[in-house]
């Protein structure tokens, strides 16, 4: 659960991560630098607002990189295949 004095990225960011269940992996030190790269984006963007637009990318690639090795989670189900011919 989001802190209550965490600001609305990092709140964000912490909510949207813990629908993703348990981490694994390199997952929980991705998840410590979202939270990280979010709360520098509440305070001031870095360097008064300077690098705010780096923080935001590096921020969207953290939580894609925290998403792309879900999504080939998903397709190994083992009925994933039964429309496939033999």
């Amino acid at each position: 659960m989001a802190s209550p004095t965490a600001g609305p990225v990092e709140r964000a960011v912490r909510d949207d991560i813990e629908q993703l269940g348990d981490l694994v992996g390199v997952e929980p030190s991705l998840s410590a630098l979202a939270y990280t790269l979010a709360r520098e984006i509440d305070s001031d963007g870095g360097e008064d607002g300077r690098q705010l637009h780096q923080l935001s990318r590096e921020l969207r690639q953290t939580l894609a990189q925290l998403l792309e090795g879900r999504a080939t989670d998903d397709d190994d189900d083992e009925l994933g295949d039964l429309a496939a011919p033999v």
